[in-house]
């Protein structure tokens, strides 16, 4: 029984100080997130949201239940044409909030399994990779909210998660 014991202790101060010494991954606050209602027969929609991480990170990507795909896309000016595409990731510095907006950086939902009604709450992983290479995923669940008559955005406030 002793030579059990000292075996299972053994174990468990190893294990104790690899999680001692194992780096802490970047936490990321992830804020006034939302995803834009859709009409009727509409495959595709954005997700939005301001992220803070704690340390040197990157958004690499994201998945949700609502869509057969999700992908981390940016908007940006090519001449006078206005274009639309996946990137590979999203830097965000230790501190600084990146605001993923219409227009901009963004989560883009393709292919919708339902429509995304406002008052709705989406579940979505945002993956994210620290300095060291390690990734890390969050569950966030994300309102629907429909655009405002003036075509603005809707009053922020509610989707706010820290982790």
């Amino acid at each position: 029984m002793k030579k059990h014991f000292k075996t299972a202790l053994c174990a468990l101060t190893t294990i104790a100080s690899l999680a001692i010494s194992a780096p802490a991954f970047a936490q990321v606050a992830v804020k006034d997130a939302w995803i834009r209602a859709t009409v009727p027969q509409q495959k595709a929609t954005g997700a939005f949201m301001n992220l803070t991480a704690s340390k040197d990170t990157k958004l690499v990507g994201a998945s949700s239940p609502l869509a057969e795909t999700t992908e981390v896309h940016e908007m940006r000016m090519d001449g006078d044409v206005m274009r639309m595409g996946k990137v590979d990731s999203i830097a965000l510095p230790a501190g600084k909030t990146v605001e993923l907006k219409s227009g901009g950086y963004h989560v883009m939902l393709m292919g919708l399994k339902s429509p995304a009604k406002e008052g709705d709450s989406v579940p979505m992983t945002l993956t994210f990779e620290g300095a060291d290479k390690r990734r890390e995923n969050v569950e966030i669940k994300v309102p629907v909210r429909a655009l405002t008559s003036s075509g603005a955005a809707p009053a922020q406030g509610h989707g706010g998660h820290k982790h």
